[in-house]
């Protein structure tokens, strides 16, 4: 699509008059609610909490990006291992979920710092020079692992009821393939709605909660938030939590990249250049940072709602921002977030599975999409590597302790792996990827394994030639 038509899609959509922007608002939130929604039902977050700041951070992305890029920022599933790790680290020190997860927003918030810095060293140095020094071999293998360190949990909820389990993968199969329209742009909330009904219908869901839950509340609680960490501060849990869930940034912060070139592709309109990848990497980064401080999940920019974009070929951001608005006006709504919380286990088991996979299966198609040469030694060693020591110490030791001054720190083993592979990468010779060169292999990092733009293949040469 040229930037003329992109334009025209824009002017179109300010005619369309404010009816029509709020059904279309609501469909932008319909698109994103079963990914968003999820994340907080898989970490035991606030699904209050996960939804304000959902739209929070849509509304803080676009301030920071001139109010020009369409993208709606929901919960990333690439930090979910972060949380399980951190959450497995507390225990081993006596302390419930509840206590553990705090620590790990606290990690969650010094990811979303490292966008700041990779956004100033792209506005420096160009993106071409700084995306050298994370390539598919290493971010493919990193992604990889993400995906199958999860898996186990995807399993265990299974296994509570493998019937209503299947059922959730079945129906998001058939939309997924055979859907037609917005069907197949949220199949993952197709999944979860249709799994969930049927196990209300034969008794296997408890409402009680539900009943006593009001209907107008707060959506988060202090002693929720990263702040209640400081009452009583377990430092090397602190630590322990940065230096786990820091290098999941890697991936989201590439996922970020791929995701500005599809909405760039959608739209006609070269958001990498204007209002460019340093704001859109600010505007990600910034919305994480407050999210992971009041308790709620990383943000990340929503496939979902670019298949949105392409089904109705209306671009206008406000749109978007109508979207975040009732995602907030949705927050206040304890009743709303019992009714989430009361999911089975078998539900979240089924819709895991698949997305845990997708994860897995993503980092395989962004080493394939940009022709990474296994034959090669050099790439070999790297994604070795760095696979052997994401999930041999994830189901191994569980992570690896050292104690510096007294205090004793532990890493998972997918901070180690992307520590090491980054390092490795760095100083073996034979560093030949190039950003840019290839469009396909650019969009394709999508953790959360959603709909993009189909008709993306008009290559773009101005996207190229950044």
């Amino acid at each position: 699509m040229s930037q003329q038509q992109s334009s025209q899609a824009i002017y179109d959509a300010r005619t369309l008059g404010r009816p029509k922007m709020l059904l279309l608002g609501f469909q932008h939130m319909f698109a994103m609610f079963g990914a968003t929604v999820l994340v907080p039902a898989l970490t035991g977050l606030s699904v209050s909490a996960t939804l304000l700041f959902a739209g929070l951070g849509t509304l803080l992305f676009h301030l920071m990006t001139k109010m020009k890029v369409p993208a709606f920022l929901g919960s990333s599933f690439a930090f979910i291992g972060g949380y399980a790790a951190v959450v497995a680290t507390g225990a081993a020190q006596g302390l419930d979920q509840a206590a553990s997860l705090p620590y790990a927003c606290i990690g969650v918030f010094f990811a979303g710092l490292v966008y700041f810095i990779l956004a100033a060293f792209i506005k420096v140095f160009g993106v071409k020079k700084v995306m050298r020094y994370f390539p598919p071999v290493v971010t493919g293998p990193i992604i990889i692992a993400i995906g199958l360190t999860l898996s186990g949990s995807a399993i265990n909820n299974c296994t509570t009821n493998w019937w209503i389990a299947l059922l959730a993968i079945v129906i998001i199969v058939i939309c997924n393939i055979w859907g037609k329209g917005m069907i197949r742009i949220i199949p993952v909330l197709m999944g979860v709605m249709g799994s969930y009904i049927v196990a209300a219908c034969f008794g296997l869901v408890d409402f009680s909660q539900v009943g006593e839950a009001a209907w107008i509340g707060a959506p988060f609680q202090m002693e929720n938030t990263a702040f209640h960490v400081l009452v009583n501060p377990n430092w090397g849990l602190v630590i322990t939590a940065i230096i786990t869930i820091l290098p999941i940034s890697l991936a989201t912060m590439i996922e970020h990249i791929g995701d500005m070139c599809a909405i760039s592709s959608t739209t006609g309109t070269n958001y990498l250049e204007d209002p460019g990848l340093h704001r859109t990497l600010m505007g990600d980064g910034l919305a994480t940072a407050l999210a992971s401080l009041f308790g709620a999940p990383a943000n990340t920019t929503y496939g979902e709602n670019t298949g949105v974009l392409n089904l109705t070929k209306v671009f206008d951001p406000r749109v978007i921002r109508i979207a975040a608005l009732l995602a907030i006006l949705f927050s206040f709504c304890p009743k709303f977030s019992a009714i989430v919380s009361a999911m089975p286990a078998a539900t979240i088991g089924g819709v895991s599975m698949v997305l845990y996979g997708m994860i897995s299966a993503v980092g395989v198609r962004n080493l394939v999409e940009n022709k990474v040469d296994l034959t090669i030694s050099r790439n070999l060693i790297v994604a070795a590597v760095i696979l052997v020591l994401a999930i041999g110490i994830n189901y191994g030791p569980g992570s690896i302790s050292f104690t510096v001054g007294g205090t004793t720190i532990a890493l998972s083993g997918l901070a180690v792996a992307a520590v090491v592979g980054i390092l490795m990468n760095a100083f073996l010779p034979g560093k030949d990827y190039e950003f840019g060169s290839n469009l396909r292999g650019d969009i394709t990092v999508n953790l959360g394994g959603s709909t993009r733009n189909p008709n993306w293949r008009e290559e773009r040469p101005d996207l190229a030639k950044l």
